[in-house]
């Protein structure tokens, strides 16, 4: 872009902001490295910088256009309240008005202004994000994934050695920043990583593309990408300016938030929303890629950071400083994501009302081990929705014996799969059956993972006390009544002596508090030789 180009655009931008100024009161100006946000009268008004940075090109007003119309389909898909439309600044310079009609002076996307305070980033620091939250933005980004573009089979975007291509951009231009004898140990660590795990997931890669996995996703889902509005948890700032970012895998977008948790000293969130993603999407073979995309998100945010301190070093040395050491933050965060997790088999035992799902909810979040349950797995495979009903005609098919015998084939081989991929596995069904137990127990054994049977015990009375509440409030996967409940009570088998040397007592008829949930499970965490987190 030429000095005149840039001068021009500068005095269009002011002269604008002044008759926002004049006609609002007051205008907030927000500048970025691509763009300039002018905030007034409850609207935000973006406009694009004409320049080029090599990973963008706004240079003309044609593709600037483009991209804000970009920008407004991609956001629409997440966020449709917060992004409204893309209209024309035209007339005089000196004095532009937005819309109407006359040459295009520039073009600006139209967006509902929001409170920053609910800002992901600034809740996280204040120590604000709630569960409900997590568990709300794993539901949008599913629906968000499940609607999405999918890319073709020979979609470059999505093929191994451009998938690696990304990786290793960013290890290089780290290695030219990061000078320090520590930095450059940990790169190397991370280097070696790389090249094994590469060799790995090259055909893996590979299998997700032919499967439908690489979609147009968000693309640049950190912190400060998602927001609380009204009370509903909303994604905004898709990646517009380059479709190879944006067409990814889908487990790139969870394992970029998940990960920025984890950064944030937030794990068991992060654990959490990574259980809620794969619950609601079932894609449990996106395990295998998870751990490379935490990485590779980790390291982007690391270069962005780092390029950042490089740019500020000799202008302002405390923000230099500030950003050199969130570049550090997140190198340390690339190298633990690295690492593989424990290598657990765990499976609740216990009746229907005992609390597996409940209690076993916190432990996930302790170990962040996946979870899979028969009841959510048993309708993924007619179908269904967790809450969804059988009517009866399906409901007798859905408690057969062949279900039966697929709902235990899908959780044993997610588990493998898990397991294979570095991530401890917790199994939620009753296993109250000797058979199924010992399936389960020899295929930790087959993969030298440790077994352990979460054994949970509650009176006759309090289990029926809660299946039927459970019943009455509709809200969970669980399809048994009282009447299941008494069936399963006359067939359930007790464990053998060989399973209560590899079982863990839980006092399932203690009230639930929330708060006490990681003194309730240390116990447990300190049998495995394990931290709380």
């Amino acid at each position: 872009m030429s000095a005149g180009e840039a001068a021009r655009q500068a005095e269009l931008i002011k002269a604008w902001q002044q008759r926002l100024g004049a006609a609002a009161g007051t205008v907030r100006r927000i500048e970025t490295h691509a763009s300039v946000l002018l905030i007034a009268g409850g609207m935000a008004y973006k406009l694009k910088k004409a320049l080029d940075l090599g990973f963008l090109d706004f240079r003309t007003l044609e593709r600037r256009r483009r991209f804000c119309e970009e920008e407004l389909r991609l956001n629409r898909r997440s966020a449709p309240e917060l992004y409204l439309d893309v209209q024309p600044l035209t007339g005089d310079p000196a004095a532009p008005d937005l819309g109407g009609s006359g040459p295009v002076l520039e073009w600006v996307l139209r967006m509902r202004a929001f409170d920053n305070d609910g800002l992901w980033d600034r809740l996280a620091a204040r120590g604000a994000l709630r569960p409900e939250m997590v568990d709300a933005l794993a539901g949008e980004l599913v629906a968000l994934h499940r609607g999405a573009a999918v890319a073709a089979a020979d979609d470059p975007a999505g093929q191994p050695a451009a998938i690696r291509a990304l990786l290793l951009d960013s290890l290089e231009l780290l290695d030219r920043l990061c000078s320090g004898a520590a930095q450059r140990r940990r790169l190397q660590v991370l280097r070696a990583w790389e090249a094994g795990a590469f060799a790995a997931l090259e055909p893996v890669f590979a299998e997700r593309l032919r499967g439908g996995h690489v979609r147009e996703c968000h693309g640049d889902l950190h912190l400060g990408n998602v927001t609380e509005v009204e009370g509903r948890t909303r994604l905004f700032d898709a990646l517009e300016f380059d479709r190879a970012l944006r067409f990814t895998d889908v487990m790139s977008d969870v394992a970029f938030l998940a990960m920025d948790l984890r950064a944030q000293a937030l794990p068991r969130l992060a654990h959490r929303f990574v259980d809620a993603c794969l619950a609601g999407s079932g894609d449990v073979d996106g395990l295998r890629v998870l751990r490379w995309y935490a990485v590779h998100r980790a390291l982007v945010r690391a270069k962005v950071a780092a390029l950042r301190a490089d740019q500020l070093a000799g202008t302002d040395a405390a923000a230099a400083a500030a950003a050199a050491e969130l570049a550090d933050r997140y190198l340390d965060a690339a190298l633990a994501e690295s690492r593989p997790g424990p290598k657990l088999l765990l499976l609740t035992h216990g009746l229907p009302g005992s609390g597996k799902t409940l209690l076993t909810q916190s432990l996930l979040e302790l170990l962040g081990a996946v979870r899979l349950r028969a009841d959510v797995e048993r309708k993924r495979l007619f179908g269904l929705a967790p809450l969804d009903r059988a009517d009866p005609g399906l409901r007798d098919r859905l408690y057969g014996d062949a279900a039966n015998a697929a709902t235990l084939d899908r959780l044993c081989d997610g588990a493998a799969l898990a397991l294979r991929a570095g991530w401890p596995v917790i199994l939620d069904a009753t296993f109250i059956r000797r058979a199924v137990r010992e399936r389960v127990l020899a295929l930790a054994g087959s993969l030298g993972a440790r077994p352990l049977i979460l054994d949970f015990r509650a009176p006759d009375a309090l289990l029926r006390e809660r299946v039927l509440a459970r019943a009455a409030r509709a809200d969970d996967a669980s399809d048994a009544g009282a009447a299941e409940l008494a069936l399963l009570q006359a067939a359930a088998e007790p464990l053998t002596a060989a399973e209560l040397a590899v079982c863990e007592p839980v006092d399932a008829a203690l009230p639930y508090d929330e708060a006490a949930m990681p003194a309730r499970w240390a116990p447990l965490l300190r049998r495995l030789g394990l931290g709380a987190g």
